[in-house]
């Protein structure tokens, strides 16, 4: 059976993209799952390949398109300037211009099917925005590409997933975009995708309130009786088994988290601060809702770590992981669903992520 084709973009230049690609890629094991293709710039792979040590491991193959892929060696497309100047640790344009290059080849590539996933470094929201670039971040702008009606951002590790009603969205505009309408069709992405991307049986779904202490029965605010609460009944109606709202302040302190098979906080923040502070190593952004499977590491660029060596990979490498194990389960069930079968017959041969090996 061929392995699977997972595309990488490199994320800024100037970050810590390429030195948590090829740390994760300095794994045989990697390799041994998967056949890599990172889009960037060879250029800038070899000088920060030089900044890493025990990274012998690694023989590079440069092709002009996935098609070529050696699926032994990391594989690495040419998309961004072989001018583009290398300036770890420093938020140019330059740097802007390649991580929107590499992204943009990488979409390219996956919607002609030359590969079978997307795992995308980091980016400088701020900065890409200041080029041409007009999304707050890759969800935003792979909902567009794909033409999917609604996507869900979904930070997953273990155990543990949370998702968000709004993303990148200033807190002021919050309540207004808190509508029933979104909280149910984020409830529906995140119930269809723990049923066909993790493969989990009547997943259980906690909805966390938006204002302290839930409202307080309307004292402190009455988006809880008036929108979210009617939304849950909604989902409950349409058989999704969701519960809440629930007060956010007190939810992970107490370990409400691990009683559900995901959390759909209402904001950005207020999912985000949790579980990075719970997850940061080892957290996956997954885009959900989408015709394709992307993930990300759950950081961003880092430049105060960039050119040093220090930068953690294992965000990364948990990414090219969850990105192969959804690849997978969505290919199940969906056979199972084509199968006279009952869908409830289908169980994920998903293993935990802490089986895999972790990259010292």
């Amino acid at each position: 059976m061929a392995k699977i084709i997972v595309g990488i973009t490199q994320g800024d230049t100037n970050g810590i993209g390429y030195e948590i690609i090829i740390k994760t890629l300095s794994d045989a094991r990697v390799l041994e799952m998967c056949t890599p293709v990172v889009y960037g710039s060879s250029k800038a792979f070899g000088f920060y390949r030089k900044q890493i040590s025990e990274t012998e491991n690694i023989n590079t193959n440069v092709v002009s398109s996935a098609k070529d892929a050696h699926p032994k060696r990391v594989n690495i497309v040419n998309c961004v300037a072989e001018s583009t100047p290398i300036e770890p640790g420093q938020q140019t344009h330059e740097g802007s211009m390649a991580a929107i290059a590499a992204l943009e080849k990488g979409v390219e590539e996956l919607k002609a099917g030359l590969i079978d996933v997307l795992v995308t470094a980091p980016f400088n929201k701020r900065a890409v925005n200041e080029e041409t670039f007009r999304f707050p971040g890759h969800t935003e702008y792979l909902v567009e590409e794909f033409g999917a009606k609604d996507g869900l951002m979904f930070l997953c590790a273990a155990n543990m997933r949370v998702g968000v009603a709004t993303n990148h969205l200033p807190l002021s505009k919050v309540p207004a975009a808190i509508t029933q309408e979104r909280i149910l069709s984020k409830l529906r992405l995140m119930n269809e995708s723990l049923l066909r991307d993790f493969g989990i049986v009547k997943p259980k779904l906690a909805v966390l309130g938006l204002n302290p202490h839930s409202g307080d029965r309307g004292l402190l605010g009455e988006e809880e009786i008036n929108v979210i609460a009617p939304a849950i009944k909604k989902a409950n109606e349409e058989g999704i088994l969701a519960f809440g709202p629930y007060p956010p302040d007190g939810f992970f302190s107490i370990n409400m988290q691990y009683k559900f098979d995901a959390v759909l906080a209402m904001y950005h923040d207020q999912g985000l601060i949790p579980f990075k502070s719970l997850a940061f190593d080892e957290g996956v952004n997954f885009t959900a809702g989408l015709p394709i499977v992307r993930t990300s590491p759950d950081h961003g660029t880092a430049y105060d770590l960039a050119g040093q060596g220090k930068a953690n990979p294992q965000s990364m490498l948990s990414s090219i992981y969850m990105a192969i194990d959804i690849f997978n389960n969505r290919k199940r069930y969906d056979e199972m669903r084509s199968n006279p079968l009952p869908v409830k017959e289908f169980e994920s041969k998903e293993r935990p992520h802490n089986h895999r090996p972790v990259v010292e």
